[in-house]
């Protein structure tokens, strides 16, 4: 790649221009008849609805507090394979409501969920030595299950009620005896065997022991849900460690359909559907329009900005950019990824970091100009050696990413997944995309040095000695947004501005006389429930049809209930009647903050593991984590006085900064890496720090400047969920740049100090 010919160029340039054509075609038209990839990209409830259904706790008695917590978090579980951004959250005492984004079709979703709860494992004969169901052969007319076996067909009935086995012991299991079932299949003597694996509790295991060793090898236990048998296997062995395998299906799907089933049937309680919707949009085509208006905005800033300062590779960067963009549409929808708002707006931020490896690599290349060395020589040394800042940035970033996807779930495990795509992605057209057309482009008679700029000495700023007035400034900023979390606390308002997502809320249904748009919604209603509930945390969808629109608020008083019915009744002419409202819970449960947290703790320790197998020296761990929770601390400091909505878009938010700060951080303690190799020994440490710091300082102010100007971009034209997200992360852009530049030396030059050997 680096002595590419002059007809090679040629090719090479014009190779890339044809891909990026061929990206491009594929993303907005597409090459069949099943169409782009952009129109085929599976969107979230926020950008193109989804199906809402409701389930209701069969029985009289109002459960406990305890079991809808349990099966809400298992109904979580459940949805995740439709969608990581499927919701469930609980509505009133005995109530869910689980919402899947993409799919119109709720009987699709029935006729796999059925009806949750109600599923035993039943032995054969009770205690007394009776039986517990009756084999037929034939045909099943009374809707029990059927399935064949050595040619015949078979289908199994009860010969007594649940009340009654449950009394004589008949009933070894229930659904919630059992922690997971999955799929699968192993080689066996006559070829793929397709099987379903149950993998029990502890208390599940027990009774199970006990089950099968007195069934082994002569009787079976039938698997009970929903009115009938789904599978009757026999017991070969007793099974004592909690772990059983049921063979036999006709195939894959087969297996998944039983497992599926099991799985559904360990909840805590029994549930029965109440209804399902289609509901529309939470938001309008305008946000998505205005978002990527956006992205194009920014997006040619960013190319002009970087033909402006960087010149010919400048040029090369901005095609690496216009290949990178579809390239990230193609792969979303390649890779079955769900895209929502924020999701988008992780995609527009994505191009500024983007453009940070060559940032990176472009100043290298200048100073190996500046230092005497010919084009061609410079341009290959620049390349190598900013390939170990990029390597350690992307990868330490990649590491916390993967933690999140593999910990995490719903929109964390969604935005992992779109972040890892762009790491990917990004380092590809830096090291490989932008190298290509560099070297093309000299190839073909580009060499003449004024083309790539030449890099100029700047004199060493003394960053470490005003490291006291920094440390300073965090402290005090920190403090002010501890002191104003504590205040709002105080006064009974909340540390932070929790919006629906963390908090919880009130659901209201209103039913209008005609069909009406999310547009029209947003512009007459909800203007007047933020003027009642005094927040704008309100999320809106309308229902399939047009005249039903669920609106989602902040927990409503009863006043204000009161309040936003009779203005809904005297201004829009609504049915008195037709106006119901439910409170409903967070749709971020306790249990996913705290695997969120978990999953940080993970890839954190993960991050210090590798910095330190890197860097062979853990202060560059220490000082680099210790940037991080700088930064966070800042940033929900800014959420605290500011009062912007904690929702989802926070978490992604906290995790932007997460990733941008550490990836700044490492290039910069890759430098100082460099410079210690090289120095001589009786050069200061002190100074080489101060020195490293002051080399990559046009990369920090540069990167930051392109992602910051993509952000501002969605903050000017975005709408206000959109704002909500970009103010917090270009606060968290700026901070995470000064932490870098100014805090991060001096951390690990002073536990250098106290705990290293003094250079000079």
């Amino acid at each position: 790649m680096n002595h590419l010919k002059k007809n090679q160029g040629y090719l090479a340039i014009f190779g890339v221009i044809a891909l990026i054509a061929v990206l491009c075609y594929q993303a907005v038209v597409g090459f069949t008849d099943a169409g782009s990839s952009a129109s085929n990209i599976k969107q979230g409830l926020d950008l193109a609805g989804g199906v809402s259904i409701t389930y209701q706790v069969v029985g009289d008695e109002t459960p406990s507090a305890e079991d809808m917590s349990d099966t809400k978090k298992k109904l979580e579980d459940r949805v995740q394979q439709y969608s990581t951004e499927a919701i469930v959250y609980q509505e009133g005492d005995n109530r869910f409501s689980i919402e899947i984004p993409g799919i119109t079709d709720a009987d699709e979703i029935l006729a796999e969920l059925g009806r949750p709860g109600a599923l035993y494992f039943i032995a054969e004969t009770d205690s007394d030595g009776n039986y517990n169901y009756a084999i037929y052969e034939g045909v099943d007319e009374n809707g029990n299950y059927n399935f064949s076996s050595g040619g015949v067909t078979y289908y199994y009935a009860l010969t007594k009620t649940i009340e009654e086995l449950e009394e004589d012991g008949s009933i070894v299991l229930y659904g919630t005896d059992v922690a997971d079932a999955q799929a699968g299949t192993y080689s066996g003597t006559t070829g793929t065997e397709y099987i379903v694996q149950l993998t029990l509790t502890d208390e599940g295991a027990e009774k199970f022991a006990v089950a099968t060793e007195k069934a082994a090898g002569k009787e079976t236990i039938g698997i009970y849900y929903d009115g009938s048998f789904k599978s009757v296997p026999s017991v070969n062995s007793a099974i004592t460690d909690g772990v059983a395998q049921i063979s036999g299906m006709d195939s894959y799907a087969e297996a998944e359909a039983l497992a599926s089933t099991i799985r559904i049937g360990s909840l805590s309680l029994e549930l029965e559907e109440v209804y399902n919707k289609v509901v529309g949009a939470q938001l309008g085509g305008e946000a998505l329009e205005k978002s990527l208006q956006a992205g194009a905005v920014g997006l040619i800033i960013i190319i002009v900005f970087m033909i402006a300062v960087y010149f010919l590779p400048g040029f090369c960067a901005g095609l690496a950019l216009c290949m990178y963009v579809p390239a990230v549409v193609v792969l979303i929808h390649g890779f079955d990824l769900t895209l929502t708002l924020p999701g988008v707006a992780g995609i527009i931020l994505s191009i500024g970091m983007a453009v940070d490896a060559n940032v990176i690599i472009f100043a290298r290349i200048r100073e190996e100009l500046a230092a005497g060395k010919t084009v061609k020589s410079s341009i290959k040394t620049g390349f190598d050696k900013a390939f170990s800042a990029i390597l350690d940035g992307n990868v330490t970033t990649m590491i916390a990413a993967l933690v999140l996807m593999v910990m995490g779930s719903g929109v964390i495990r969604g935005f992992a997944q779109t972040l890892m795509l762009g790491i990917a992605l990004s380092m590809f057209t830096s090291l490989v995309i932008t190298r290509l057309l560099v070297n093309a482009f000299y190839a073909i008679g580009f060499k003449d040095k004024k083309l790539y700029g030449v890099g100029k000495e700047h004199k060493t700023i003394n960053f470490l000695g005003k490291r006291h007035v920094f440390f300073a400034l965090s402290g005090v900023l920190i403090a002010l947004g501890v002191a104003f979390m504590v205040y709002h606390g105080a006064n009974g308002e909340g540390s932070l501005n929790f919006g629906l997502e963390f908090s919880g809320g009130t659901s209201t249904s209103v039913i209008f006389e005609d069909s009406v748009t999310l547009e029209w919604v947003e512009e007459e209603i909800v203007p007047l429930f933020e003027e009642v509930t005094g927040s704008s945390s309100i999320q809106v969808q309308v229902v399939d049809g047009g005249e039903e629109v669920i609106i989602k608020t902040l927990t409503l008083t009863q006043d204000e209930r009161e309040e936003l019915r009779v203005a809904l009744v005297e201004n829009y002419g609504v049915n008195d009647e037709l106006i119901t409202s439910e409170t409903i819970s967070s749709t971020i449960s306790s249990e996913t903050r705290r695997e969120t947290v978990i999953a940080v703790v993970v890839a954190v320790v993960c991050m210090l593991i590798y910095i330190r197998f890197r860097f062979s020296d853990l202060r560059f761990g220490i000082s680099a984590v210790a940037a991080l929770v700088h930064d966070v601390l800042i940033v929900l400091g800014f959420y605290a006085i500011s009062r912007i909505t904690v929702g989802n878009t926070f978490i992604a938010c906290i995790l932007t900064i997460v990733g941008y700060s550490i990836n700044a951080t490492i290039v910069i303690f890759d430098r100082i890496r460099e410079n210690l190799k090289e120095a001589k020994k009786d050069a200061k440490t002190e100074n080489i720090v101060n020195s490293s710091i002051t080399q990559t300082l046009s990369r920090s102010i540069f990167t930051s400047l392109t992602t910051f100007v993509m952000v501002a971009c969605l903050y000017i034209w975005g709408v206000t969920s959109i704002r909500e997200f970009a103010l917090p992360l270009m606060i968290g852009i700026v901070c995470g740049t000064y932490s870098s530049v100014c805090l991060t030396g001096s951390l690990w030059y002073l536990l250098h100090e106290k705990t290293g050997k003094r250079r000079g």
